[in-house]
């Protein structure tokens, strides 16, 4: 059977990347309909159904998943190439992939200063999790947690996991800061983070519902509205920590994971992917020493 037309698929890929239609729509610059139209004609070329939609919500089913494991590293090379011939003579430009809400709520915000000590260095990023095929997608490094296998690619270690639960206030907990009758938010990219958090704490979530959903972004933007505890990051909270936007009763504690620099080849001193590498990592001694 022929494809669907390719601006289906684009915009189905936009809706999963960003978890939300609106969103989508605003980062496509079309309405909100025009996203749902391409994504429910999509899916009726297709025959099944991508996206489950509850509330005004908006969750990859299974069929939905798969896709998007195709769609988002085809549109990422796809967009690395026409950015390569648009550039010309211009600078070669570095390019970062980085995990998604590592980069939205850790990584883009701190990037100023980047610019401001390295003006020399054109920095892209990119927002992606998962396996990197180096030879293919043209990205020079990528920022990834150690939850899958390394193989054949040069590897080095940027900093470990620290996580632990956050909510907007402590108005609700009692004074022992039990979870007993706490709503806890658990994401879909890492559904065990509660589980191994436990172990490693010895505190007991009995009492407690869940709701889920579908990114660690999207947990973090509901523990802000008060809908509940998340298990995040600090990376992903400090922020919003430090501006009191949330708190971490419990505090946080290393998971046995990590975060690690890959690279096709051996990363050298003083090239573009050297400075960037000895700056987020300074970056992120800066961050932890707030907990270490």
């Amino acid at each position: 059977m022929p494809l669907p037309p390719l601006a289906s698929f684009r915009f189905f890929n936009a809706a999963a990347r960003c978890g939300s239609f609106v969103q989508a729509a605003a980062e496509l610059h079309v309405t909100h309909g025009a996203v749902s139209r391409q994504v429910r004609q999509l899916e009726e070329a297709l025959g099944v159904t991508l996206f489950e939609r509850r509330n005004r919500a908006v969750f990859l089913t299974a069929a939905g998943r798969t896709l998007l494991n195709t769609t988002a590293p085809l549109f990422e090379q796809l967009e690395h190439t026409v950015q390569q011939l648009q550039q010309g003579t211009r600078p070669q430009a570095l390019t970062v992939s980085c995990e998604p809400t590592i980069a939205m709520r850790w990584l883009i915000p701190r990037l100023p200063s980047f610019q401001q000590q390295h003006p020399d260095i054109t920095l892209q990023l990119v927002a992606a999790g998962g396996p990197v095929d180096f030879a293919r997608s043209g990205i020079d490094l990528a920022l990834r947690r150690d939850d899958f296998s390394f193989h054949g690619q040069h590897a080095e270690k940027i900093c470990d996991e620290w996580m632990g639960p956050v909510c907007r206030d402590v108005g609700g907990l009692k004074g022992d800061l039990s979870l007993h009758g706490q709503r806890l938010l658990h994401s879909a990219t890492r559904p065990g983070a509660w589980q191994q958090w436990q172990q490693v704490s010895g505190i007991s979530t009995a009492g407690s519902s869940r709701a889920e959903y579908e990114h660690f972004y999207l947990c973090a933007q509901a523990a802000l509205a008060g809908l509940g505890v998340a298990m995040m990051s600090f990376l992903m909270v400090q922020d919003e920590l430090n501006s009191g936007q949330l708190v971490a009763p419990w505090g946080f504690m290393q998971d046995g994971s990590g975060y690690w620099l890959l690279a096709k080849e051996e990363i050298t001193a003083g090239s573009d992917a050297g400075v960037f590498r000895d700056w987020v990592r300074g970056e992120v001694g800066g961050s932890l020493r707030e907990i270490v």
